[in-house]
């Protein structure tokens, strides 16, 4: 059994997933995957059926983020697209109930490729699949009317990147170390006054990449993504940002934030320019003002780093890469720095 979920927790979980028409038979085991560094991840079973649960972390919860309730909001919207996303059975957003709100979602049978060992075991003609699926899936999610999902409310459809910038301007201020201050004000002012104009709305991930997906097999035993999982960042907003996020992370840097080498980090992979050209090459939007959407990604990267750190200081760490996440928000806030001033 997981240390964060006790057996009343559990119980009180099994009632919820038997509330929603699904069948409990025995007591729920708890297993915390450990990749997740905000939302935690638990595979939970009965022993005879799987189910994935998400809950936010118990302390250190920072405002705007650890947004279980959304996460089921898009993914239930998306089940029937053809983005693949787990099958949503249940939220319970009662804090009561196990002190925390969660959600529950069928498990998805494949594979998670968190670390460059684990991308190892993947031969070049296979590891080609799988970067024409990721591209692909993203496009595709980019397509999605959101109007014709029910998510037309989901978000404001306009001024994507302003609300961008100020809402993690403000997390700065919550999680932000001190002596970085001067260095991070001045990439928020730079990317406040390179704004561009918004030229398309979509739902957006907010946070893709190999690691927040499952990977299985097909029919044809071609590799692709059989789910995209993580959605708490998600909202209506700029597909040129989402594809900013997914190429900022691919920075070496990145490691520092995961506790080790990372997949997404592989020299195996195609660099971010060359993933934004297949984005495109897949009927993604056209990626215009990529340098300021690139800068402000590496900014949010930024953030969120300090972020992990802030919640490792209040006492909430909990794996590998709380303690090194702080080394990377000022090689981030440079980077996007330089990045935002190749944009002027």
């Amino acid at each position: 059994m997981s240390p964060d979920l006790s057996s009343e927790d559990l119980r009180v979980v099994a009632a919820a997933i038997g509330g929603a028409g699904r069948q409990v038979t025995g007591e729920l085991e708890a297993t915390l995957i450990t990749s997740g560094r905000s939302n935690l991840t638990y595979a939970i079973t009965d022993g005879a059926s799987r189910w994935i649960l998400r809950t936010p972390p118990r302390v250190g919860r920072t405002p705007s983020a650890h947004d279980v309730a959304r996460e089921l909001r898009v993914t239930a919207a998306l089940a029937a697209t053809d983005v693949p996303v787990a099958a949503p059975v249940v939220l319970v957003e009662d804090e009561t109930a196990i002190g925390i709100p969660f959600t529950v979602v069928d498990f998805v049978d494949g594979t998670a490729v968190q670390t460059q060992a684990q991308l190892d075991g993947f031969d070049d003609r296979e590891l080609g699949d799988v970067v024409t699926s990721l591209v692909s899936t993203l496009a595709t999610l980019h397509r999605v009317s959101p109007v014709a999902v029910g998510l037309e409310g989901f978000g404001r459809p306009d001024g994507y990147a302003e609300r961008q910038l100020r809402r993690w301007s403000r997390q700065w201020e919550t999680v932000g170390a001190g002596e970085l201050g001067p260095l991070a004000a001045e990439v928020a002012s730079r990317l406040e006054a390179a704004v561009p104009e918004q030229r398309a709305t979509s739902v957006v991930h907010g946070d893709y990449r190999i690691d927040n997906t499952i990977l299985a097999r097909d029919g044809a035993g071609d590799w692709r993504v059989a789910a995209v999982v993580d959605w708490e960042l998600s909202t209506l907003g700029d597909p040129v940002a989402d594809v900013a996020m997914m190429c900022a992370y691919r920075h070496p840097t990145f490691d520092l934030i995961v506790g080790g080498p990372s997949a997404w980090t592989s020299d195996r992979l195609p660099s971010a320019a060359s993933l934004a050209g297949a984005y495109e090459g897949a009927g993604g939007v056209p990626l215009a003002d990529w340098d300021f959407h690139l800068a402000l990604a590496y900014y949010k990267v930024a953030v969120i780093a300090a972020g992990i750190d802030h919640r490792a200081r209040a006492g909430a760490a909990s794996g590998a890469g709380f303690s090194t996440a702080g080394q990377t928000v000022e090689p981030y806030l440079c980077l996007a720095l330089a990045t935002v001033g190749a944009s002027a």
